[in-house]
């Protein structure tokens, strides 16, 4: 008859000191506690399964107590006796909770921040800030937390088309663009299955684009050719001086070329006049950029009633002269046009600048109203749209020199 083992106390288990060698505690039932060199305490199990001898760990003391070590070894011998392995079950768990962990780590952010890391070396910093400022706004708020591999393609379009429905087309257009270069990147390194992206036609779901959309370039590392060019422009020097000022005050194209000499104070470095969509006045604050474009063309229509003569003083330059200087500097109307000044000033100060959309709108003389429906007046937030109507050109500066 084997020897009964006489059951652990409590006491005999907290006071077990490390010897030179480990050693084994048994408690009975297979049930022993292993004491290691380094003062370890560890609870095993051994049983024999299909006539094979096998070890279960349950754990270290004191995290698990005796009487908790005693009831899985209980329910390790339910298991037995079913004709159920235990360590079999433990595995089973074991490599569901790390596919669990897998899922949790592969979050949409996690493997979008690792893809933008991986971009920076070959990316401008104006452009690494704009995706990063675009799936920080528009992305990760919605599917970030949520794992790569679980993400549906409804729930991509959700997002494409709540950026569409705030009248960003282009912005949608784009981050569709970059999402699909994140999920390309999963499935290349085997943290995704398929791009769910690619599945959405841009066309079918976003907003159709107004007959009278007009080009524009709104990205900043395609701004620096353009304001290079219009620096290089070898025509007219009214033109050369409407070209540089559009980008500077993003009025609409009418009323740049329209623009009277009256309507200026330089001293104050405020332009005012009426405007033809409400006939209320509007209030354009001048760059020192602005200023000194205006200054040096001064002398030369100072005497006319026009800032931008046409061939006769006495007339304004013609609606599309503008237009024409773009494209003989090499810019068609499917890439830019007079009027994209205005889209490129209010995509970029907005997501690059990270300027309040109220006072873009209001210098694009929209209609903006308070929280109780009533139109601000004309010289709404003035003060703060000199500063950034400063902040813009002094950026546009630095794309062109290229510092950007």
């Amino acid at each position: 008859m084997p020897k009964r083992i006489k059951p652990l106390s409590s006491l005999e288990v907290e006071k077990a000191k490390p010897r030179d060698k480990e050693y084994k505690l048994s408690d009975g039932g297979g049930l022993y506690l292993l004491v290691t060199t380094s003062g370890g305490k560890l609870w095993r199990l051994q049983y024999r399964f299909n006539g094979k001898q096998k070890g279960l760990a349950f754990g270290s003391y004191p995290e698990i107590s005796l009487a908790d070590a005693r009831q899985r070894r209980e329910d390790a011998r339910k298991l037995i006796a079913t004709d159920i392995d235990p360590c079999e079950i433990k595995k089973d768990q074991k490599g569901r909770e790390q596919e669990q962990k897998k899922i949790d780590s592969n979050t949409f952010e996690k493997i979008a921040r690792e893809w933008f890391a991986k971009q920076l070396p070959v990316w401008s910093k104006g452009h690494s800030d704009t995706v990063i400022s675009r799936l920080e706004r528009d992305v990760f708020p919605f599917v970030g937390n949520s794992p790569i591999s679980e993400i549906k393609t409804s729930d991509m379009l959700n997002v494409i088309i709540r950026v569409d429905s705030r009248g960003a087309i282009d912005t949608a257009l784009r981050i569709k663009i970059i999402c699909g270069q994140v999920f390309r990147y999963a499935v290349m390194n085997e943290m995704a299955d398929t791009d769910v992206m690619a599945s959405i036609k841009p066309r079918e779901v976003l907003s159709k684009r107004d007959k009278k959309h007009f080009a524009a370039i709104t990205e900043p590392k395609q701004l620096h050719p353009l304001l290079r060019a219009i620096d290089e422009y070898r025509g007219s020097f009214i033109v050369k001086s409407a070209l540089r000022l559009a980008p500077l005050v993003f009025v609409r194209p009418g009323e740049l070329r329209k623009a009277e000499w009256e309507h200026f104070d330089l001293e104050a470095a405020e332009w005012r006049y009426f405007v033809t969509k409400t006939n209320k006045q509007h209030i354009v604050p001048l760059s020192s950029q602005a200023l000194e474009i205006l200054k040096a063309l001064h002398p030369v229509t100072g005497n006319s009633k026009y800032v931008f003569t046409g061939r006769a003083l006495s007339r304004p330059m013609s609606d599309n002269t503008i237009n024409a200087a773009l494209r003989y500097m090499g810019f068609d109307n499917s890439l830019m046009t007079a009027h994209g000044f205005r889209a490129m000033a209010r995509t970029i100060l907005d997501e690059v600048l990270h300027v309040r959309i109220d006072y873009i709108e209001h210098q694009l003389a929209h209609a903006v109203k308070d929280p109780n429906g009533r139109a601000y007046n004309r010289t709404a937030h003035l003060a703060e749209r000199k500063k950034m109507m400063q902040l813009w050109a002094d950026y546009l500066d630095e794309l062109k020199s290229n510092t950007r």
